[in-house]
Formats: C-alpha cells, sequence, structure tokens
C-alpha cells in the first residue's frame, strides 16, 4: 500500500530556510527582586528591559538578553508609580550580569537599584511618620485623661 505525496502547499519552502537568520550571541540578567509580598507589596514591580516589559516575580528572575548594552528601567505600583529606578548596564556574550532592585518604604522617594544587594529608602522618614501618629494618639489620651 502506498500513500500519497504531500502536496506541494505543505512541502517545506527552500526559501523561506535560507531567510531565517539566528540570533546574535545571548546573555543573562539575573534580576533580583528583593523584598517579598510581605514585606514590599502585593503587586511585584513592573520591569521593561530596552522599553519591553518582562514579567517578573519576587526573588531571582534570571531572563536571557541579547548581548551588548541594556537599559533596565523597574517601578513599583500601588495607587500610584512609585520608586523608579533604572540601571545602564552591557551584557557580555554568554554570560550573566546580576541587578538588585529594592522597592522603598514609602510612595515618596525613588527606589534603590545596582549590581550588588542594595538597601531600601525612605525607613527614615516611615519611622518619624509613625513616630509622630503614635506621638499624637499618646498626646490626646493625655489630654483627655487630664480633662476627664
Amino acid at each position: 500500500m502506498s500513500y500519497p505525496s504531500q502536496p506541494p502547499q505543505f512541502q517545506p519552502q527552500p526559501q523561506f530556510q535560507s531567510q531565517y537568520q539566528p540570533q546574535g550571541p545571548m546573555g543573562m540578567l539575573q534580576l533580583t527582586i528583593q523584598g517579598s509580598v510581605m514585606t514590599s507589596s502585593l503587586i511585584p514591580p513592573t520591569v521593561h528591559l530596552n522599553g519591553y516589559p518582562v514579567q517578573v516575580k519576587y526573588g531571582r528572575n534570571d531572563i536571557p538578553v541579547p548581548a551588548g548594552p541594556l537599559h533596565v528601567d523597574v517601578h513599583s505600583q500601588w495607587m500610584l508609580t512609585y520608586g523608579r529606578a533604572a540601571l545602564d548596564c552591557t551584557v557580555p556574550p554568554n554570560q550573566a550580569v546580576p541587578v538588585f532592585y529594592a522597592s522603598p518604604y514609602h510612595q515618596f522617594t525613588s527606589g534603590s537599584i545596582g549590581h550588588s544587594k542594595v538597601k531600601r529608602k525612605g525607613l527614615g522618614t516611615l519611622l518619624a511618620i509613625v513616630g509622630a501618629i503614635l506621638a499624637v494618639v499618646v498626646l490626646v489620651s493625655v489630654l483627655a485623661a487630664l480633662n476627664g
């Protein structure tokens, strides 16, 4: 029993095979988003690599990228966009570049980004705001006790 050959439209076309060009050398971006859902935000930061969005999670993200210059732009989102940080680097062929990002403690400052672990900004401001709120609560309680 013989089977008929494939119709001509389903046979491989040599002109398409010769037009395919493999990509250039690749590298790896090891992007670590410091923090977690419990310590930062429920929503992971938004990352753009050379203007293209990339989905990330908290912790280390191994992202294959073309070797060469790379612009990493990161920001956090809650009710407002905050914690913007950017870094320009060069990814060598067949090598990995570590990048660390930490969102700030509050929405009124920028994020931190670098090639080694970074500190979160805004702890002093956060402690000052919490301290001021506690001072007002204590003052109101004392005044109420004295007048009562």
